[in-house]
């Protein structure tokens, strides 16, 4: 399926959905959410897919939410909007695959609350972040008062969060809201490549990883441990025994 602000492939088990539309720096609005849910559900029906890849065209990853359409809104169509904007990055920590951010640019605003709900990020040297919220008088609206002190700590996330300073590629890496940086031409490539690591994994495994830590934010050490043992052992007779079996006979194993 064609849209309008973002555009789709995908090779070997590896999506990239890249946002076009870089004449507004990739601004989300309700539309771009909405075809943002529309690939979701395309891809939902994949059940091959192994990973999916979020990057930007131009120089904006995702330069924020449109101010455009939200400055006439009133309290009720604030909240829904920010309503949308959550409930379309939840789907992101609930999708069984992992989900990459090549950060392109700009990451500000919703855009770096986007890159949030990936599973991680790999940033451009020409990439920024900033939650700039606080200087049009609002707070962030798609959860990044409660996914960037989980990601960077709560002092981190209050400094962002309250000064609306934007910080470069390195300053994210140290505050680990980044897990590599590299240069913009080796951007794509090196998330490639990192993608396709992961597709050569055990698929069962992988899933279950993202599944598994994904709930440790939501329940306690015990809870989660107890998932964990029930996930490790489902393995066993199956996809486990492939690997394991591979690995002792010096082969690849057969997913």
């Amino acid at each position: 399926m064609n849209y309008e602000n973002l555009k789709h492939e995908c090779n070997n088990g590896i999506a990239v959905v890249t946002f076009t539309r870089s004449q507004a720096l990739n601004a989300l609005n309700s539309k771009v959410f909405h075809e943002i849910n529309a690939v979701l559900d395309e891809y939902s029906a994949m059940p091959d897919l192994k990973v999916m890849i979020f990057t930007g065209e131009g120089k904006a990853f995702v330069a924020g939410a449109d101010i455009a359409e939200m400055c006439d809104m009133n309290s009720e169509q604030g909240e829904k909007f920010s309503k949308l904007g959550q409930d379309t990055f939840n789907r992101f920590e609930q999708a069984p695959y992992p989900i990459i951010a090549a950060i392109n640019g700009f990451a500000l605003g919703g855009g770096c609350e986007l890159a949030m709900a990936c599973d991680f990020r790999v940033a451009s040297t020409f990439a920024k972040f900033g939650q700039p919220e606080v200087n049009l008088g609002l707070i962030p609206g798609y959860a990044a008062t409660q996914r960037l002190p989980r990601i960077v700590g709560i002092s981190n996330a209050l400094y962002l969060l309250c000064t609306a300073d934007m910080i470069t590629a390195d300053e994210a890496l140290r505050m680990g809201l980044v897990q590599k940086i590299v240069e913009p031409e080796k951007l794509m490539e090196e998330v490639m490549a990192m993608a396709n690591r992961i597709a050569s994994k055990g698929p069962k495994a992988v899933k279950k990883i993202k599944y598994v830590t994904r709930q440790s934010a939501y329940v306690d050490f015990k809870t989660g441990s107890e998932l964990e043992s029930k996930e490790f052992g489902s393995l066993f007779g199956n996809e486990g025994a492939e690997g394991m079996k591979a690995f002792l006979e010096k082969r690849k194993p057969n997913w």
